[in-house]
């Protein structure tokens, strides 16, 4: 259900994967903040149907990170199980636009082949023409997520106590 006019004409909308992101941060350590995303993020907004309805993918061999090895990790069935896995999905179940550029996003995420039902919020703006003289439509959404509801349980204990990966990630996904 959308609460809040759009201007948008009604179709169904395809992502622009050049201006799209889908970026994570976890803690690493205890006292960092380790971030990473993936380059390869597809999606659609339909509104063409009785309700709005995001839909959207990543490619897990498409993640991001600084560390090689990392990357052959995050690979592996310790973390997404790219052989078996190879995309991390959502889709929406509930959009609600507030007042202003505020929504609520419901819908269910896809990781390891386990599906969470998640809310993100975040923004949601339109303009009639762009440079091009072309509408668009611009949705950033965050919400966090315990990594282990996916199956992603690695970790490792430090010597001094408290472990090296954090279970709470935050997602941030800019449409």
């Amino acid at each position: 259900m959308t609460t809040a006019p759009t201007t948008a004409p009604v179709a169904t909308w395809t992502v622009d994967p050049v201006h799209s992101t889908a970026n994570f941060a976890v803690k690493h350590m205890v006292v960092a903040t380790f971030r990473g995303g993936f380059e390869d993020v597809t999606g659609t907004l339909d509104l063409a149907g009785p309700a709005p309805v995001v839909t959207g993918a990543v490619n897990v061999a498409s993640v991001r990170v600084k560390d090689e090895n990392l990357y052959g990790h995050l690979q592996s069935p310790d973390f997404f199980d790219a052989a078996r896995t190879p995309q991390i999905t959502f889709a929406s179940t509930a959009i609600r636009r507030g007042s202003g550029a505020e929504v609520t996003v419901e819908g269910d995420l896809t990781i390891k082949g386990t599906t969470q039902r998640v809310t993100a919020t975040g923004e949601w703006v339109e303009v009639e023409a762009d440079i091009t003289g072309s509408p668009r439509i611009g949705i950033d959404l965050r919400t966090v997520v315990d990594r282990t509801a996916f199956g992603l349980n690695w970790n490792a204990p430090l010597p001094k106590g408290g472990v090296a990966v954090a279970n709470d990630v935050t997602l941030e996904v800019h449409l």
